[in-house]
C-alpha cells in the first residue's frame, strides 16, 4: 500500500481449521505475558532469524527522490543502515503504480521504472544488498553477510490483461503479483468497490495458473472475498496475502476474516500481517476522519505531480503532511499489531504467519515502537513477551516465508 498518494492506498482499503499442538499452547500467551524478555535472549534469537518482510514501498523514493538505501535517513522508514539493526534478512519492494492517476499502458512504463530502479540501486550497494528470487538465494545472500532485495508486483492492472507482460515482469524478476490493488481489474475484483466481475474471470484464472507455472507467487492482499475464495479454487499452489491483517480485530475489508485465514492455512498459505494503524485499530478510522483538510492538502500534492519525469518535490511536501498527521493523532500501542500476530496465529496456525510491514507506504501511520524497520528486535521481544517460544517466533519472522517460497518454487518445477 503507497498511502503517499492521497492515502488512496490506505483507504481504498477499507476487506476446516487445522489445530496443530503449538496452537492449543497459544490460547494461554495473554495469561503468560507478564514478564519482559530478556534482551540477551532476543539478542541470540535475531542472530539466528532470518527476517523477511514481505512488502516495502520505499521503491518510489528510490525513483523520484534518488533515495540512497546504503545511507542511514532521518526520514523513511528503510535503508541498509536500519535495516541492519533490524537483523532483516530480505525484503520484498513493492513496485506500485496509482491506477486512479495511471492507464494501463502508462502503469505498465511506470511499473517499469521502479523495477530498474530497485535492480540498480542494488548493484549500487554490493557489500550490503544482493538481488534475489528464491528461497534458496535469501540463504545464500545471508551466507555472503548480505540483505536479499527481492520485487513484488502490486495490482494486476500493470500487467494490462496480457500474461506475455506477466511473464516478462517474473523474467525482471518479480515474484509475486497482488491482483488488484484499489481498483478493479478487467479480470479481478478488488475490496474497494462493489463487485464488478463476482471475483475472478475466466482470465482471471489464466492469470493465476500461469502464475503457478512460472512460480510466482499468487497475492490476495487487496482483493473481494469472493475474489480470495476463486484464487484459492484455482491455484495449484500456496497463497499468500503479503501485507493484510485480522479482521476480527479492525473490521475493514481489505483484512481477513477467520475462516479466510483458516482457508489460506489449509491452502498451505501464509498472511503477512500489516502494520498499517487502519488495519490494526477498530477506531482508527473515526479519528482520522478529523483531519479530512490535511488530506485534502495532500489529495492536491499528488495531482499537481507529473506521472513521469521529475517527482522528487512530492515526497518532501507529503511527509510534511504526514508529520501534522502523527502530531494530531498520536500512533496506537505496539500491544495492538501484537494483538493481530496472536490472532493469526490462533487462527491460522503457528506455519502460516509472517511480516507484511507496509513500511514507507502507510504515510508513517504505524504502532509506537515499530516506527521503522530497525525495530523489528522490538516485535520479536513482544511475541516473547505473550508467551511464543523462539521456534514460533523464528517461523514468524521469515521462516514461513521461506517454506512457501519453496513450495510455491517446487510446485512450477511439477509443471
Amino acid at each position: 500500500m503507497r498511502a503517499a498518494a492521497g492515502r488512496a492506498k490506505a483507504h481504498g482499503i477499507i476487506f476446516s481449521i487445522v489445530l496443530k499442538p503449538t496452537c492449543f499452547l497459544l490460547l494461554a500467551f495473554s495469561a503468560l505475558a507478564q514478564t519482559k524478555a530478556d534482551p540477551a535472549r532476543v539478542a541470540r534469537l535475531m542472530q539466528r532469524a532470518v527476517v523477511i518482510d514481505l512488502h516495502d514501498d520505499t521503491t518510489q523514493m528510490i525513483l523520484d527522490e534518488g533515495y540512497n538505501l546504503g545511507e542511514k535517513h532521518d526520514y523513511g522508514q528503510v535503508d541498509s543502515p536500519r535495516m541492519r539493526a533490524g537483523h532483516v534478512g530480505a525484503i520484498f519492494m513493492s513496485i506500485w503504480v496509482d491506477t486512479d492517476r495511471y492507464m494501463p499502458t502508462e502503469a505498465i512504463r511506470r511499473a517499469l521504472e521502479q523495477v530498474d530502479a530497485v535492480r540498480r540501486e542494488t548493484a549500487r550497494h554490493p557489500a550490503d544488498l544482493e538481488l534475489a528470487t528464491t528461497a534458496g538465494q535469501i540463504l545464500d545472500a545471508r551466507k555472503r553477510g548480505r540483505m536479499a532485495m527481492l520485487m513484488g508486483l502490486e495490482g494486476g492492472m500493470a500487467i494490462d490483461s496480457d500474461l506475455a507482460i506477466l511473464r516478462t515482469f517474473f523474467d525482471l524478476g518479480v515474484r509475486y503479483l497482488t491482483l488488484t490493488h484499489t481498483n478493479h481489474t478487467p479480470w479481478a475484483d478488488t475490496s474497494s468497490k462493489p463487485p464488478a466481475h463476482n471475483g475472478l474471470t475466466d482470465f482471471g484464472r489464466q492469470v493465476v495458473r500461469e502464475m503457478n507455472r512460472l512460480g510466482m507467487m499468487v497475492d490476495i492482499s487487496h482483493v473481494s472475498d469472493k475474489t480470495f475464495y476463486d484464487v484459492l479454487a484455482t491455484s495449484s499452489a500456496p497463497v499468500i496475502a503479503s501485507h493484510s491483517s485480522c479482521r476480527a480485530l479492525a473490521n475493514v475489508p481489505r483484512n481477513m476474516t477467520d475462516d479466510m485465514l483458516k482457508a489460506l492455512a489449509a491452502k498451505g498459505g501464509v498472511v503477512h500481517i500489516n502494520f498499517y494503524e487502519g488495519f490494526l485499530d477498530q477506531d482508527f478510522e473515526k479519528r482520522s476522519d478529523a483531519l479530512k483538510d490535511l488530506q485534502a492538502q495532500q489529495d492536491a500534492i499528488d495531482d499537481k505531480t507529473p506521472k513521469f519525469g521529475d517527482r522528487s518535490q512530492n515526497g518532501p511536501a507529503v511527509r510534511r503532511i504526514n508529520q501534522q498527521r502523527i502530531a494530531k493523532l498520536g500512533r496506537v500501542p505496539l500491544s495492538k499489531l501484537l494483538d493481530h500476530f496472536e490472532h493469526a496465529v490462533k487462527v491460522a496456525g503457528i506455519d502460516h504467519v509472517g511480516l507484511g510491514s507496509d513500511f514507507d507506504g502507510v504515510d508513517d501511520m504505524v504502532p509506537a515502537g515499530m516506527e521503522d524497520v530497525s525495530k523489528i528486535p522490538a516485535l520479536a521481544a513482544g511475541l516473547m513477551e505473550r508467551g511464543f517460544t523462539d521456534e514460533q517466533i523464528l517461523k514468524i519472522l521469515g521462516g514461513n516465508t521461506l517454506r512457501v517460497m519453496r513450495e510455491v518454487e517446487q510446485a512450477a518445477r511439477k509443471q
